[in-house]
């Protein structure tokens, strides 16, 4: 499990006063307050900041840090990400969890209990997000899967039937269609 999450990404300073705009990859935008402390990431540094001020900006979120008075002081960290520790992580409910724990879990077939492969990343869509898959390799409704294939699953209830992020698994069901032929 990561020690830090990842809650939005700096792109481009804003007004004169070293202010930054920021886009969130959280779903609680409300976690940006003055006084609240992340941590910036750019190469190998790695830098806690405190909030001064707050705005938002349409889809963006615009903070001011402080320690940052120009445009030229923040500008380096334009693509860098924005941290926070897990324990100032936002509290999750019963049977949520953060996207990130989905890395690394085993993926098994619904019908027989194969291992499909393992979850290597989740990337978001919009409507819903996607498990990036390496597979084991094998054959998967007369298909044949070379080891290592990425396999793409949407993370919907039609395909995606039981997250036990603590045992380690995911139960998935293969959609017609979810696995094409090789060529």
């Amino acid at each position: 499990m990561q020690k830090e999450l990842q809650v939005g990404v700096l792109t481009k300073p804003h007004g004169v006063h070293g202010a930054v705009k920021v886009f969130p990859t959280t779903d609680d935008t409300r976690r940006f307050k003055k006084g609240q402390e992340f941590i910036l990431e750019r190469k190998k540094e790695r830098r806690t900041v405190k909030v001064e001020k707050v705005q938002t900006s349409g889809q963006f979120v615009v903070l001011k840090f402080e320690g940052f008075e120009t445009p030229e002081e923040i500008a380096p960290y334009a693509s860098c990400p924005l941290l926070v520790d897990r324990e100032h992580a936002v509290a999750l409910k019963k049977d949520e969890f953060f996207l990130t724990d989905l890395e690394g879990l085993s993926v098994y077939r619904d019908t027989d209990g194969a291992l499909i492969g393992t979850v290597t990343s989740v990337m978001p869509t919009g409507a819903n997000e996607v498990l990036i898959i390496k597979a084991v390799g094998g054959e998967y409704d007369g298909i044949e899967v070379a080891p290592g294939k990425e396999l793409l699953f949407p993370s919907i209830k039609e395909c995606i039937k039981q997250i036990d992020v603590p045992g380690g698994k995911i139960v998935a069901h293969l959609m017609t269609g979810l696995i094409e032929p090789e060529g």
